[in-house]
Parts: structure tokens; sequence; C-alpha cells
């Protein structure tokens, strides 16, 4: 009986917690009371309150300081995979700030892979765009973007770690996106991926692969992204 009463109070002091934020109104980052004070509040036991602190921790609702105390988390970016949204229009959606650091730009030649991606023969030109992505200032996910260099001459003259390669593409080269296919797997950082995304090596991560295509349902873009897991949520939802 005591674990059942013990699981009981945890679940109280959870939603006591959940409430409180809703309450008032806490914004990301807000400051919570210190365990003392919500104890006092609550009438909870000083181990019954750290396992609910700690339970919604896991579920990426509070994090803590050392030292400091506990904080209200930024909610997870939300990504509707039936959405062809820019992740620059989600980030800004969620009231957050979105900059981008190029790892690298290049103009390499077609192989199989891409080719069929892309639609393209075998040797075809075609431009790599990999950007370190950050939300207000962590780094949280590293974009591969794969695209027919002949459709989109010059476009590598472009900075996109200023511009929005969805908006080049539609505002300089009259291409309509409007729809895409996106598939969402479970991955383990390599060291290469761990080091940019502050990340432990073989920690996991989510693996996204895809093409977005034009009006005439030509492909124009072949992605593959790495992401934080603890930073973004899929679902699969369509919109009226």
């Amino acid at each position: 009986m005591k674990e059942i009463y013990g699981n009981r109070s945890r679940d109280e002091a959870t939603e006591k917690i959940e409430y409180y934020i809703s309450k008032n109104k806490l914004a990301p980052h807000a400051k919570l009371p210190s365990e003392r004070d919500m104890c006092t509040m609550w009438d909870f036991n000083r181990t019954t309150l750290r396992s609910a602190i700690q339970r919604l921790i896991v579920e990426d609702k509070l994090y803590q300081k050392k030292g400091s105390g506990t904080y209200v988390a930024q909610p997870k970016l939300l990504r509707n995979l039936q959405d062809l949204s820019s992740l620059s229009t989600l980030v800004e959606e969620n009231g957050q700030t979105l900059t981008n650091k190029i790892l690298s730009s290049e103009i390499i030649e077609s192989n199989k892979q891409i080719s069929q991606k892309l639609h393209l023969a075998l040797g075809r030109k075609v431009y790599v765009l990999t950007r370190l992505r950050y939300i207000d200032g962590e780094p949280v996910t590293i974009e591969n973007s794969f695209i027919n260099y002949e459709k989109f001459p010059n476009i590598n003259q472009y900075d996109f770690s200023k511009d929005s390669l969805y908006s080049v593409m539609e505002s300089h080269y009259d291409v309509q996106i409007m729809q895409g296919e996106e598939r969402v797997g479970i991955a383990y950082a390599t060291s290469y991926e761990a080091e940019l995304l502050g990340l432990e090596v073989g920690q996991a991560v989510f693996y996204l692969t895809g093409v977005v295509y034009d009006g005439q349902g030509e492909p124009i873009e072949y992605f593959k992204s790495i992401v934080k897991e603890n930073k973004m949520r899929f679902v699969s939802a369509l919109k009226d």
C-alpha cells in the first residue's frame, strides 16, 4: 500500500506544480518557488515534491540550475509532418529566435542516392548546404540540403546564415513549394554530431529524411537532418 500511496502523492504533487504554472501564467524560464515553499504551500514532504519535479524534468516541462532553483522549460517545438512550414516559420510562431551557422556549402556531382531523390542523371551538379541551426542560442539541429543546381543556378551565392532557403527559392527562382514527404527515425549521435549539438556520443537523436516538391511535382530539395530529441516533437495531423 505504501508504494501505491507514494505514487498517488507524487501524481498529486505533479498536478499541483502544473496547475501553479498554468494559474500564474508562468512563461518559459520563469522560476518556481523554492522546494521548501512549495512543500509548505501544498503540505507535501520534500521527497514527494522532488520526485514530482524530477518527473516534470524528464518530461521536459521543468529544468534546474544548480544552486539557483527550478524553472519552467521552453515547450518542445511541435512539427507537423503534414505541414511544409519552414523551421524558421515554426520557430517564429513559437516565439523563439532561429539563427544559423554554415558548416559547408559546395557543389558536387550527383551520386546514385541523390539522383534517385532529385530525379537527376548521375553526375549532374548538386548544391549541398549543411547548417547548424540554433533556437534561442542553443544548437538544435544539423540540416543537410541537396538541391538541383541547374534548376537553381548560382544559389550558392546567397548567404543562408541569414536568408531562408525556401524564401530564396520562391522569391528569386519563382518556385512554389507545394508538397513533401518526410520520415522520422531514431539514430545515435556520432562524435562529430555530439560535439556540434552539445550531446554525449551515442545519445539518441531524431533522424529526418525527406523530399520537397514544387507545383509541377518536381523534387526541389532532398534533405537529411539530425535533431535533438528533447527539443522537438512530431505529429501527423492534417490541417483544415
